[in-house]
């Protein structure tokens, strides 16, 4: 596996851990223990270094793709069966912290075997499922030189899976775009960002959809940036979730303090932390984060081979 693919998963399982033990806890709350390293049990009463289903279904898709050598959505999907009813691609042989609309797309998939049709199409499917674990399809997708219209096309089979609305499809689609600046561009990282989402919102912008005005405030970074944390939300919405974590990445200078401003924006912390986590692996490196954090993981033997060159 490339080394961008490893940064980018281990920077997304590591941001998950993060946020695991706080999750659904109010930014308020999170305040009177703001978290600054890795931290057990919390939420899901799990110990120190354990990682959900962000990271479960991030792995499943790297797997799939790692095996086959390309994005083959039935087979990805195969493999998010396995993570749910086998407990596969988990730290502890079961699967748990499961979203409403990933696990009702996987119930479609398992009577009627169609990647195609099974993701959500509603408004209720907007959540942060496909986002947070997209990656792995984002970076093969820019490694293996796809055009832009190839690689949006494979984006959107691959987050369809799960979440199937314009609007969800939207927000992987300027992920990818992303990555692709993160992986392709010179420069500091607010400059590669800045590359990456004028390049997203020109491909929209030519091929327009009904919720691409959702995302307007990430058409100026250097704005976006000064906004206060009063203004970001930690929620699962995907907008929400792209947004937090593109604002923890400008205004952070590590891969540490990056995730760490995701995981106290409080609400849904792992899947942020792990949005946000991912993107600032590709730049700063899985060898910037904190050894003790990498240490703490769980399982890594599920996660590691996969990772190998």
């Amino acid at each position: 596996m490339t080394e961008n693919m490893r940064n980018a998963v281990i920077g997304v399982i590591t941001g998950d851990a993060l946020g695991c033990p706080v999750q659904f806890e109010s930014r308020e709350e999170i305040a009177r223990h703001p978290v600054t390293g890795m931290r057990g049990y919390g939420t899901f009463n799990l110990p120190e270094g354990s990682w959900t289903d962000d990271s479960s279904l991030t792995i499943a898709a790297l797997e799939s793709i790692r095996r086959l050598g390309k994005v083959d959505v039935n087979d990805i999907m195969n493999n998010f069966c396995g993570w749910l009813y086998e407990g596969k691609f988990t730290p502890f042989g079961y699967s748990y912290d499961i979203g409403r609309g990933t696990r009702l797309s996987i119930d479609r998939y398992s009577h009627d075997r169609n990647p195609y049709t099974c993701g959500g199409t509603g408004e209720r499917d907007n959540g942060n499922g496909s986002l947070m674990r997209i990656i792995p399809v984002c970076v093969f997708a820019a490694e293996s030189g796809m055009n832009e219209e190839e690689m949006i096309r494979t984006v959107d089979e691959a987050g369809g899976l799960t979440h199937n609305h314009p609007c969800a499809k939207t927000a992987c689609g300027l992920y990818a775009f992303l990555v692709k600046a993160l992986i392709e561009e010179d420069g500091s990282l607010n400059e590669r960002l800045e590359k990456g989402m004028e390049n997203g919102f020109a491909w929209y912008d030519s091929h327009p959809n009904d919720s691409l005005y959702r995302y307007g405030r990430l058409r100026n970074l250097d704005s976006f940036r000064s906004l206060p944390v009063t203004k970001i939300s930690g929620s699962g919405y995907v907008v929400d979730s792209l947004e937090a974590a593109v604002w923890c990445l400008l205004n952070g200078n590590t891969f540490e303090e990056t995730v760490l401003k995701a995981v106290n924006l409080g609400e849904d912390t792992d899947s942020v932390a792990a949005i946000a986590g991912g993107l600032a692996g590709l730049y700063y490196t899985a060898d910037a984060i904190p050894r003790e954090w990498y240490n703490a993981l769980q399982s890594r033997n599920v996660f590691e081979p996969l990772l190998e060159k």
